[in-house]
């Protein structure tokens, strides 16, 4: 395995704003987003989060229907099947929430959910979403670069990956009351792929806040990576030299990869990955290398043998 690359790469020219804009336009929307995120009373799943700027051309595909894309999902400690987790939606109440950040940092905190996100203006990204399973949506996303987060901890040099942590309780968790799985649900990048732009913590989608099926209040949103790595509901990120387990990975290393990068020519055991299935189409398409995302991450990747580390 290489030596991780921290670099991260170039922004395309056509994506750039300039620095007035950016700087008037980040000013506002501070603002606009802390006054949504902190205002008075009770947050509430689905509540509408409307000021939020597109911080990257969107898709040229339409999107998935938000229905589709609340009721179709995998969070398997919410429920089995497609549609156990939003039938058990209910349990999963999500303030108080606080988030830890940890391990190789100089400033760790464990802090409130609303005071991990007012920093952060809030950005709205299209992104595919693709599932090892074959099935894929395009989802537009509300959140802020994880990066940025992970700069305010100031990561130390020794620092290579990022682990995360979803919540641990079973009581609004039903699933992990069934002792099949190594709970919690753990997730890790290699740092220089937490630290890429287009990585992102989710707060909402569809322009509201996430529903508890679609991994609230805070998820991870890596887009060239399958669904299973963006971890859902998230409670610890914990920078660390050395690579750390993940739940997939850790049960059935064969059939789950700790990369799992989206590839058309390394199959999972059990699908074929060459096509997919857009939720809402009726004929199958290619599978795109890095789910379409090749050009702006396949850097992080030279060098290493894709088959090998899958």
């Amino acid at each position: 395995m290489p030596k991780s690359p921290v670099a991260v790469p170039l922004i395309r020219p056509s994506e750039i704003t300039a620095p007035s804009v950016f700087a008037s336009r980040r000013h506002f929307l501070a603002g606009a987003a802390a006054g949504l995120i902190l205002g008075p009373g009770p947050a509430v799943a689905g509540a509408k989060l409307e000021a939020a700027v597109k911080t990257r051309p969107p898709v040229s595909e339409p999107l998935t229907e938000k229905e589709s894309a609340t009721s179709y999902t995998n969070f398997i400690e919410l429920g089995g099947g497609k549609t156990g987790p939003s039938a058990n939606a209910g349990d999963l109440r999500t303030r108080p929430w606080t988030v830890t950040i940890d391990g190789l940092v100089r400033r760790p905190a464990t802090v409130d959910l609303d005071d991990l996100i007012r920093p952060h203006p809030l950005e709205e990204r299209i992104y595919r979403l693709r599932c090892v399973e074959t099935w894929s949506m395009v989802i537009p996303w509300l959140g802020f670069p994880l990066a940025d987060v992970l700069k305010r901890f100031e990561p130390l040099g020794s620092a290579r990956y990022v682990a995360f942590e979803s919540l641990m309780d079973p009581d609004r968790l039903p699933r992990q009351a069934v002792p099949l799985y190594p709970w919690p649900y753990r997730e890790g990048l290699r740092l220089d792929e937490a630290l890429h732009p287009l990585t992102l913590l989710a707060i909402g989608m569809y322009g509201e806040e996430l529903m508890p099926q679609n991994g609230a209040p805070i998820r991870l949103v890596v887009p060239w990576k399958y669904g299973f790595k963006s971890i859902k509901s998230v409670v610890r990120i914990t920078l660390t030299e050395q690579r750390p387990l993940t739940l997939w990975n850790d049960l059935q290393p064969a059939e789950y990869g700790f990369w799992a990068n989206v590839n058309p020519d390394v199959d999972h055991p059990r699908w074929s990955q060459a096509k997919e299935r857009r939720i809402g189409d009726f004929f199958r398409r290619k599978t795109l290398p890095f789910n379409g995302y090749a050009e702006e991450v396949a850097p992080l990747y030279s060098g290493m043998d894709l088959k090998k580390n899958y």
